[in-house]
């Protein structure tokens, strides 16, 4: 695992350690913890999501919360969701909704408290359509979408489903299941998310079964497992969803993101702060 996840790691938790008033003892001891289980798999090629995993149990353990950003998913779940009908306004009156939804989509991947750096999301929002993807494969998305028998949407962050919902909605496929996170992990979304923003109502949700910032097939639930085997292409939210995935050449996947980090701009080959829709083929 790369040096500056370490470092962005050990900031989120000092972050936490001091909002939750963790003490000294106890987060020193969750640091030495947290060290010694990188060091221990440093010739396992660890990712970065099974560390974040780790360190979200222990913290979980010495707050007693297992929802520990349970306010900023509300929060911005309720944002969104006030300016969900205006947006899907703007979408429908748009000479291309399929990519003026993309577009917005992409916006809301900016809704990460993973990364230690601050975020806009009114910014992301008033520039999401004239952002154009720094990788663009859109058009064979929306080709691939036409030909495909089942899809599978890997979701990512708490306010952002809203705007996977409105994307949804114009993709309009009738077997597409949109997948959620096994248990409670930084602001990612969970069955709690999918339900309180109504994209249960939209198609159908699944759990993935595993309480990772990301989608880890090794630890995944069977029936998560069944329906990513069955899908004919794989849209894939996040830079969490890209690292669990992006070895993976047996399925058609792609990966829609805004680029939050050095290291995911080397992976992908684009640019702090670009959005791309990348296809693994």
């Amino acid at each position: 695992m790369h040096k500056d996840c370490i470092r962005c790691f050990l900031k989120q938790a000092d972050k936490l350690f001091t909002r939750y008033g963790v003490k000294d003892d106890i987060a020193n001891d969750i640091t030495t913890r947290f060290r010694l289980f990188i060091d221990k798999h440093k010739e396992n090629n660890l990712l970065a999501p099974e560390a974040a995993c780790l360190m979200h149990r222990l913290l979980k353990k010495a707050t007693s919360i297992d929802n520990i950003y349970r306010k900023e998913k509300k929060d911005y779940n309720d944002l969104l969701l006030s300016l969900e009908d205006d947006v899907r306004e703007i979408i429908n009156k748009s000479d291309d909704p399929f990519q003026t939804a993309l577009r917005y989509a992409l916006a809301g991947n900016i809704i990460d408290f993973g990364p230690p750096e601050p975020f806009d999301v009114f910014k992301a929002l008033s520039t999401a359509v004239s952002k154009e993807p720094a990788i663009d494969h859109s058009l064979i998305l929306k080709d691939e979408l036409k030909k495909a028998s089942t899809v599978l949407y890997l979701g990512d962050n708490a306010g952002e489903i809203v705007l996977d919902k409105l994307f949804i909605q114009i993709i309009n496929h009738p077997e597409l299941y949109f997948a959620v996170r096994g248990g409670n992990i930084i602001n990612d979304i969970t069955m709690e998310d999918a339900e309180y923003t109504g994209i249960t109502k939209t198609t159908n949700v699944i759990s993935n079964g595993y309480d990772a910032p990301s989608t880890l097939l090794n630890r995944c639930s069977e029936e998560f497992k069944e329906i990513f085997d069955k899908a004919d292409i794989i849209i894939s939210k996040g830079q969490g969803n890209l690292e669990g995935l992006i070895e993976n050449k047996n399925k058609r996947i792609f990966f829609l993101l805004m680029v939050k980090c050095s290291v995911m701009a080397d992976m992908v080959g684009a640019k702090e702060k670009d959005v791309v829709v990348l296809f693994n083929r």
